[in-house]
């Protein structure tokens, strides 16, 4: 007698871990559905294994729709990358003539540089010749403009206004500098 309560008693807990089993699939299915655009679950909540199998063969579909679609995307994205970096290694490649241009007003000296990204000027070689000619740097600007385009300007002083600076000399040094 013991044996068949006992029994009774465990099959009475696999039909509840059962009833607990299914309903909770139920209410996967269903949440599933609620997140499958214009699904027929959305419409009102069907009990039928049928439909459940719709369901799940239409979240496949939609699933595999959704990674084919995320594939294309990245495809896109790196295109464009491609696309974009072979444009800036092209007009980064272009080699800008260095532009050099000097004004002197009093003991005041402005120096502009226009050059390419590539044209290995360097800003320290352009102040160390500026002080070996008299100059005390007082400003410098640098910029980066369109098409690889470095952009310069320094603005510097005669160390002592009885000396001043010579322009032309400045001129030259940079010049055969670029060269």
């Amino acid at each position: 007698m013991k044996s068949s309560v006992i029994n009774g008693g465990r099959k009475m807990e696999r039909k509840e871990k059962e009833r607990e089993r299914r309903m909770q699939m139920k209410e996967l299915c269903f949440k599933l559905s609620s997140l499958i655009p214009n699904s027929t679950k959305q419409q009102q909540h069907q009990e039928d294994i049928m439909a459940q199998q719709a369901n799940l063969d239409e979240a496949t579909k939609y699933i595999s729709e959704l990674k084919q679609r995320v594939e294309k995307l990245r495809e896109i994205i790196r295109d464009s990358k491609s696309t974009v970096r072979g444009t800036k290694r092209h007009t980064c490649s272009k080699t800008v003539a260095p532009v050099i241009e000097v004004r002197s007003e009093d003991t005041n000296l402005e120096v502009k540089l226009v050059s390419g990204v590539h044209n290995r000027l360097k800003l320290h070689q352009v102040i160390a010749i500026l002080e070996e000619e008299g100059a005390d740097v007082k400003n410098a600007n640098i910029s980066l403009g369109q098409g690889g385009k470095l952009f310069c300007t320094i603005h510097s002083q005669a160390f002592s206004s009885r000396i001043g600076l010579e322009a032309s000399r400045v001129l030259e040094r940079l010049q055969d500098l670029v060269s």
